[in-house]
């Protein structure tokens, strides 16, 4: 496997695979373990139905029992429309076939809608667990807000069966403060039910546009991390850190320049660490999302991104559009090329 992977990274193998973090090294980190769940889990507030979950997701799929995970995310159909994402595979407008591409790729979970995964509930819930999103920012309203609004109840997710509930902050959004008291009443109602919880940590603003797109920086996207493990999030869904500086560049807020000149470098995997560390040093895990589909160059990309991942101390990966936006044996051959990079012994944590 590590050749082929070398392969795929090409030029930035070397770079890449023989890179080690400095800055924050990782004996500092709680990493990513077949005993994660007993290690770092247990030791926590989280009643035993939630590590039961979490055991569950941690369980399932090529990945059972390493510590990674490899999650399909579709709810692109409300969030980026239907038509945008489904039209270059409609086989993708049918519930039953998002479910079968996640089994089929050997994923630990697939996160989707209440309608899609209510829709094959009974059939599957008992097959793979089901991550289920709660609230989206639905992409018909004119102007678009960028607000994400509960589409249904933490109840209807327990009672569908689901292992996890998901949701989104627009974290530096002008609706931020009221989707933090929502989703932090939501999470709690699923830890008591004994669901896990994952949150996608997205930044929103136009502020936060330069002469770079910092959305995208390790300092903020590191914080809003920290946001969200502080609402209790088990796992927190990040993008791939692009850059860094945002704080210094937008002029807002407070940083350290520690941050820039010790903890962090300019390499991906030094930025992605940043990100690591702001989830409790891992004790929450870090996935990082797979983004959208470029065509020919998924495959690369992906594989690339889990390298980076992997390597910074990241639990795994959630990759949808790449995966779902081609036919399901070519969505099937990528999903599993991620998980390989998980699998490979000689990719180690820098």
């Amino acid at each position: 496997m590590l050749e082929r992977i070398s392969e795929l990274l090409g030029g930035d193998a070397d770079a890449l695979l023989g890179h080690q973090c400095e800055g924050i090294p990782k004996e500092s980190l709680h990493l990513p373990s077949p005993d994660f769940v007993d290690s770092v889990f247990m030791p926590s507030d989280r009643n035993p139905r939630v590590l039961g979950n979490l055991q569950r997701l941690f369980g399932n799929g090529r990945l059972a029992n390493t510590g990674y995970v490899s999650i399909l995310p579709v709810d692109q159909g409300i969030e980026h429309s239907a038509g945008a994402s489904f039209a270059p595979n409609p086989a993708y407008f049918d519930p039953e076939n998002i479910v079968k591409l996640a089994i089929e790729g050997g994923c630990n979970a697939v996160a989707s809608t209440f309608g899609v995964l209510g829709m094959v509930g009974r059939r599957y819930a008992h097959k793979i667990p089901f991550v289920v999103k709660i609230n989206h920012n639905e992409l018909l309203t004119y102007p678009n807000s960028f607000d994400q609004i509960m589409f249904g109840q933490v109840q209807q997710a327990y009672e569908m069966g689901a292992a996890a509930v998901g949701a989104t902050i627009y974290f530096g959004s002008s609706e931020s403060g009221r989707q933090i008291v929502e989703v932090a009443n939501a999470f709690e109602e699923a830890h008591a039910l004994g669901m896990a919880t994952i949150l996608w940590c997205y930044l929103r603003n136009e502020s936060f546009k330069g002469d770079k797109d910092y959305h995208v920086a390790a300092d903020l996207t590191g914080q809003a991390n920290h946001l969200g493990v502080t609402l209790q999030a088990d796992i927190i869904k990040q993008k791939l850190p692009e850059n860094n500086g945002g704080y210094n560049a937008v002029k807002f807020g407070k940083t350290s320049p520690l941050v820039y000149e010790q903890l962090t470098t300019d390499h991906p995997i030094d930025l992605c660490r940043y990100q690591v560390a702001n989830c409790y040093m891992g004790r929450a895990g870090l996935i990082n999302s797979g983004g959208a589909s470029s065509g020919a160059g998924d495959l690369a990309q992906a594989v690339r991104t889990a390298v980076i991942n992997k390597r910074a101390g990241g639990m795994g990966l959630i990759s949808g559009r790449k995966a779902f936006q081609r036919p399901m044996t070519e969505g099937v051959e990528l999903l599993n090329a991620i998980q390989d990079v998980y699998l490979e012994q000689a990719i180690s944590v820098a």
